[in-house]
Formats: structure tokens, sequence, C-alpha cells
């Protein structure tokens, strides 16, 4: 059943790119070889503030080496698969999703997809999104390797509590 506070078009994102590490688990058992790592472009992936973030992008995350994509203002790790990330998708709005920030990025965690994590990050413009596999690596460390590249991008919000809020 649905999550009924996630957005019909996050979870459609999810299973996109659930999809995408599930294809990519199994092209690469009958290949035998590492190839580019399949992707779409986020819809404002030609940002230049990704171009930013895509240069800092970390050589290993979670341990895991990095691999080579196939679409602007993206990213992957390990082999398969199991950390990718996306910059240019649309800024999410309030939510009462879970908010963390890590390092000075916010982020919203969306755990409908479990162990699957898509993690979003908040008050910045392009957005971030980082799909995890947490069968594999923990999310906590993944996002903490990467959010020294997204911090290029300005904040222009943060995450708030519900306590904060009715204050």
């Amino acid at each position: 059943m649905p999550h009924p506070l996630v957005p019909a078009p996050r979870r459609a994102r999810i299973r996109v790119l659930a999809a995408g590490l599930a294809a990519l688990a199994g092209a690469l058992t009958l290949a035998g070889c590492t190839q580019a790592v399949p992707f779409e472009a986020a819809p404002d992936a030609s940002d230049p503030e990704c171009a930013a973030v895509v240069v800092r992008l970390p050589d290993v995350v979670a341990d895991l080496p990095a691999r080579e994509t196939d679409a602007q203002g993206t990213g992957a790790w390990g082999t398969p698969a199991s950390v990718l990330l996306r910059c240019g998708v649309t800024p999410p709005g309030p939510t009462t999703d879970r908010c963390v920030n890590v390092d000075g990025v916010d982020w919203i965690i969306d755990e409908s997809d479990a162990p699957r994590f898509l993690f979003t990050t908040y008050g910045r413009t392009p957005a971030v999104e980082v799909l995890v596999d947490n069968d594999v690596v923990s999310g906590t460390t993944a996002i903490s390797d990467l959010s020294s590249a997204v911090s290029v991008i300005p904040a222009e919000r943060a995450c708030t509590s519900l306590d904060d809020a009715d204050g």
C-alpha cells in the first residue's frame, strides 16, 4: 500500500531509480564487466550548480568506488551501484517526512521503499537526490560522504520541526 504522506511523483521516482538499480545489477551479471551506470538526467541537470556538485563528488562513498554514469548531473558508487545521485531534481516543498542535517546540509528521508532510502536535499535549488541501498551501505555514511559536495549549492531554507512551527 502506498505511503499516504509520500506524493505519487516521489514514489514514481523511487521506483524508477530502484528499477535502474535492479537493471544495472542484472546487466552487470550478464556482461561480467563494469560499464557506465545508466541514468535518466534530472530536469535541471544542466544547471551550473549541478556541475559544481559533480566536479566535487568523492571517488569513494561509504567505502564504495565511484562509477562512470551516462547522464549529466549524476554520480554512482559500488558494483552493483548501491548509491545513486541525481542533481537537478525539483526542490521539495514543506513535508512531514523526517529531515536531518548532515554536515550543514538538510536532507529529507523517504523510507517508503525500505531498505532503499531516498534522500533529497531541502532548501537548495536545484535539489539533489540520493538513493541508497541500505542492505549494502549505511545511508547516513553515504550522505555524510556526499554532503560536502552538495553544500556548494547555497541553502535558501532549513528544516524545522513541528515544535518550531508552533512557536
